[in-house]
């Protein structure tokens, strides 16, 4: 009986050893394959972060017109006898360009400067005669206040003529014509417009606070999405002297130069504007900046040392806080948080955490342009 007791207790005993050593080996592996699969390396595109020049500038948006511009009409209604000018023409200040029937108002005209002739011929006899003492000083005073009020209606209708002709006010660019030959016009209908195309304005407005930076003479560097990536240069010619205090914003004019007439007044315009002393900074693809509320961050690729299980250099991606600047096309300047030469993640940053295992493809990059331009359609 003792004999069969110490048997049954050893058999006991190793099926428990062989139990709770199956149980602690696979406890081991388990325990070794999730730390395996805990931090798999994360593959991800990287950047050095490096100084670059960087010139401070403010950016608005703003409009096109022209430095002498208008819509021309006539202020006096009537019937088009004679059209001057053609579509697209480039015209003189004071050149005709529209003449309306005015035979009536000619005929007028004559009618009263025949009548001032005749009051002058009267004045200078009656101005002999009084010299003779043959007519008196009331006569003469009649004879001069007739002359004049004759002279005074001559001018009158000479400007009611004047009236039925259009002339160009300044040397400019005539648009599209927007009447015909024999139309009956009433006063104020618009005939054409006339634009000055050299130079232009930009007229843009930025907030009170950018004045401290600007001044007349800076330069200004406009954009219109009619030309892609190309860029016109002008100067700030005009400041106004009063913030809209509903806005408070002041508005700013720029001049610049259109000698091929390439822009046209109402266009869209974006302006850049040179402020300060250029600067180097520590610049980074925009995509390297994780932006968040408690804080802007980027991951830097640390080297561990040595290799990893695939034989790879041992490296991991650290969070670090950063504090961003300004912007300028894809980059971004870090004012504080990296240094030049540190590695920076610039893509892949969504599936990263602190201290995950990466690896480094940097077949494909992010966009780093300072300066990007729209490809031609």
């Amino acid at each position: 009986m003792a004999k069969r007791m110490i048997i049954m207790l050893i058999a006991v005993t190793v099926v428990l050893g062989l139990v709770f050593g199956f149980q602690v080996f696979k406890a081991h592996i388990i325990k070794k394959v999730m730390a395996s699969l805990a931090n798999p390396p994360q593959t991800v595109s990287t950047i050095v972060a490096e100084y670059s020049e960087w010139q401070p500038a403010t950016a608005a948006v703003g409009s096109l017109r022209a430095v002498d511009g208008a819509n021309l009409s006539l202020e006096v209604p009537g019937i088009v006898s004679q059209i001057d000018f053609k579509s697209g023409d480039d015209v003189q200040t004071g050149q005709v360009l529209l003449r309306l029937r005015a035979d009536d108002d000619i005929a007028k005209l004559h009618a009263l400067q025949a009548t001032a002739a005749l009051a002058q011929i009267t004045y200078d006899r009656d101005l002999k005669q009084f010299a003779a003492h043959a007519v008196s000083r009331a006569t003469l005073d009649n004879d001069v206040a007739t002359l004049k009020n004759d002279q005074a209606q001559v001018e009158a209708q000479q400007a009611i003529v004047a009236q039925k002709i259009l002339r160009a006010p300044f040397a400019g660019h005539i648009g599209i014509r927007q009447v015909d030959l024999g139309q009956y016009l009433a006063a104020g209908t618009q005939v054409v417009t006339l634009q000055a195309l050299d130079p232009l304005y930009a007229d843009f407005y930025l907030p009170q606070q950018a004045l401290a930076h600007l001044k007349v003479g800076q330069t200004v560097t406009v954009q219109v999405d009619t030309y892609p990536g190309q860029n016109f240069t002008g100067q700030i010619s005009a400041i106004n002297p009063q913030v809209d205090p509903s806005s408070r914003n002041v508005q700013l004019r720029a001049t610049l130069a259109n000698l091929d007439h390439r822009l046209l007044p109402g266009m869209f315009a974006t302006l850049d504007i040179d402020t300060g002393a250029k600067q180097r900074l520590v610049t980074l693809p925009q995509t390297a900046i994780a932006y968040n509320p408690y804080g802007d961050t980027v991951y830097v690729v640390v080297d561990k040392g040595g290799k990893n299980a695939m034989g790879q250099p041992n490296l991991i991606a650290q969070q670090t806080f950063v504090t961003t600047g300004a912007t300028r096309g894809d980059q971004v300047a870090v004012l504080n948080g990296i240094k030049a030469g540190d590695v920076i993640v610039s893509a892949g940053q969504i599936k990263l955490h602190n201290d995950i295992p990466v690896l480094i493809n940097n077949s494909v990059q992010p966009l780093n342009d300072p300066h990007p331009k729209v490809p031609n359609q």
